[in-house]
């Protein structure tokens, strides 16, 4: 699904293919007095997970190997808890953060007994919150563990998209909902120690006290990078990543997976399955800079 021409963008309209598995297609998109205002492109920022690599079975993997290790299990039930694809895709596009992922879950099933609190309920909210913080931290680890394997690259596009902009001028951040050591360990393994040392800015989810969609990460990020929210180009795959970027005022392009590709992405300037390299480019830092229609 490459894009047309800088002359179809800049004219306001762009054509696309169906694409295989959604719903929908993309639809050409007029300029207009409803559209949002814009500022010349001066940063680029992307999200972690799903966006710079296809993270979302392998931290569902690692949750389960949590629950199994610590044999947590929720309202009596036998087993521990497992989260299958089809749950796990819903949660990760209802709950932004993996403690409150955790949170949400036991709040809706009960707080389960496990062998961190030696087989009770928590008690109160500060046995909660240690139940959380050690599964959330042995979740991390296995995580990385899987990370550095070496079998996990980025998603396509994503290095050269990045030095694209780099080329170009622009600002570079990355902005992600999950924990700062789990994000750090990720970025340093797929984009090398070079390209994540140069990042003008990084925020995890530790940095804020609000997850998306809340659009309070890409606020802070315009502000450390001493930019205009609308100067600001985000890269999400969720709608809950679009809705953060859209809110603070960004205008926001989408690579889906697999796990959200039949969302609707309303106000996405661009959905592609994946930024492209080779002879399949689907998104260039020119493009971007020339500007897209954004959807009301």
């Amino acid at each position: 699904m490459a894009l047309t021409s800088t002359r179809g963008l800049q004219s306001g309209l762009f054509l696309n293919r169906p694409i295989p598995g959604r719903r929908t297609t993309l639809k050409a998109v007029p300029r207009a007095s409803s559209l949002v205002a814009r500022a010349a492109m001066k940063a680029l920022i992307f999200d972690c997970d799903g966006v710079i690599l296809e993270s979302e079975d392998l931290h569902r993997r690692a949750y389960n190997a949590t629950f199994k290790h610590f044999n947590v299990k929720c309202g009596g039930e036998q087993g521990y808890v497992n989260w299958d694809e089809s749950f796990y895709d819903m949660l990760q596009n209802t709950v932004g953060g993996g403690k409150p992922k955790m949170r949400w879950y036991f709040k809706r099933n009960g707080w389960p007994t496990s062998s961190v609190l030696d087989g009770r309920v928590p008690a109160n909210d500060a046995e909660q919150a240690q139940l959380i913080d050690t599964l959330q931290d042995w979740k991390t680890d296995k995580y990385q563990q899987m990370i550095g394997s070496g079998e996990v690259e980025p998603r396509p596009g994503v290095l050269r998209l990045m030095d694209e902009a780099r080329a170009a001028g622009l600002k570079l951040a990355v902005c992600s909902a999950a924990t700062k050591s789990s994000v750090v360990f990720t970025l340093k393994n797929l984009l090398g120690e070079g390209r994540f040392q140069g990042l003008d800015c990084f925020l995890a989810g530790d940095d804020v006290d609000k997850k998306k969609p809340d659009p309070k990460i890409y606020r802070v990020a315009a502000e450390r990078l001493g930019l205009s929210p609308a100067e600001c180009v985000v890269v999400e795959d969720s709608m809950i990543g679009l809705q953060a970027a859209t809110g603070a005022g960004m205008r926001c392009i989408i690579t889906y997976t697999p796990s959200t590709k039949s969302q609707e992405f309303n106000g996405a300037e661009l959905v592609v399955p994946e930024l492209g390299d080779g002879a399949h480019v689907n998104v260039t830092v020119k493009h971007l800079m020339a500007g897209m229609p954004v959807r009301a």
